[in-house]
């Protein structure tokens, strides 16, 4: 029998064809949402305390290598000054000088938490005077603040209006809202630059950078970054110690109160409606991040802050995230 090929015929009735657009759409569900993890990480790492425990060990740690590198120090410059007096002598001075600057360092850390301490004593003392519609303390308050930026350029004019309108007021709710308007309202302004810029740079590095960890890195650095520079916008000055404590304290409170929580009205102001599903991942996530990021700024303006902010005058999370964010896409259009 010869053999060829066979011709087998399908009948295009039996199977019919499946348009894309008739595709069933891919279930939502099925998709997790960019939750911030980088701020939420880093919010964790910063606000975490370390036990009792954990202190004494660093505490013995450093106190021992602290005795070890002097017993060595000491017996080399010794034996070094035995030698070769000159050249022992010179390098004695050299230990001596470094000495003197760890020692200028620490006093600045020292004077850094008090001017910390300085901002936390005049929130209290406004918060009583406002309490207790106390004028006398109101006075009070007001001269200790202007010595507090006294010097200060960008205060000079408030300062100015304040030695003007001072006399007029009679009460310590009016004399309050007149000196946080003069003079703490461009502080506020340069404040909120710092997390705007802070939240932005949050934003691009997470949606840029696909290295492990990197994100979170990024958060925190710029968290610290921003914190410190806001308390020296109010005239904290925070040292190392005393930034890394502000931080510890911001992020504690943010992790206490749920702020580090996400939902849809963090990116609302940004891009409108229900969007949070609908963003790339890495995308998504830079953007969650910045918004995060403007939160702790906002936190940290609070906490930094010598008066409590006056009625409706706290900066609005959601218009810095518009304001800081909304350049990223251009127009909400686009």
């Amino acid at each position: 029998m010869a053999r060829g090929p066979v011709l087998i015929e399908i009948d295009d009735a039996a199977e019919p064809k499946v348009s894309v657009a008739e595709a069933p759409p891919v279930p939502e569900d099925e998709i997790a949402p960019p939750q911030g993890q980088a701020m939420q990480v880093a919010a964790g790492i910063a606000a975490r305390k370390p036990s009792r425990l954990v202190r004494w060990v660093w505490s013995l740690g450093l106190a021992l290598v602290g005795a070890v590198i002097s017993i060595k120090a000491w017996g080399f410059l010794s034996t070094l000054v035995a030698q070769n007096a000159l050249l022992g002598w010179a390098i004695t001075g050299l230990t001596g000088a470094f000495l003197l600057a760890l020692t200028v360092l620490a006093l600045r850390e020292v004077a850094a938490l008090g001017r910390l301490g300085r901002l936390d004593g005049l929130r209290r003392a406004a918060d009583t005077a406002l309490a207790e519609d106390d004028l006398q303390a109101a006075r009070a308050v007001t001269d200790r603040l202007l010595a507090l930026y006294k010097g200060r350029e960008d205060t000079r004019w408030g300062r100015d209006r304040m030695a003007e309108l001072r006399g007029d007021q009679m009460d310590a709710a009016s004399l309050l809202v007149l000196v946080d308007r003069e003079v703490l309202g461009p502080l506020d302004q340069a404040a909120q630059r710092e997390v705007e810029a802070a939240a932005r740079q949050v934003a691009a590095v997470t949606a840029l950078v696909p290295l492990a960890l990197a994100d979170v890195a990024a958060a925190l650095t710029a968290n610290l970054r921003m914190i410190r520079r806001i308390a020296e916008v109010y005239g904290g000055r925070s040292g190392f110690l005393g930034g890394w404590r502000l931080t510890r304290a911001v992020m504690a409170h943010l992790v206490a109160t749920g702020a580090v929580a996400v939902g849809d009205d963090l990116l609302e102001p940004v891009l409108g409606g229900s969007i949070l599903g609908k963003l790339s991942r890495r995308f998504g996530e830079g953007l969650v991040n910045g918004a995060l990021t403007a939160r702790v700024g906002v936190a940290a303006m609070d906490v930094c802050r010598p008066l409590p902010f006056a009625s409706g005058k706290k900066p609005k999370v959601r218009d810095i995230i518009k304001q800081s964010l909304g350049g990223l896409f251009g127009s909400k259009s686009s």
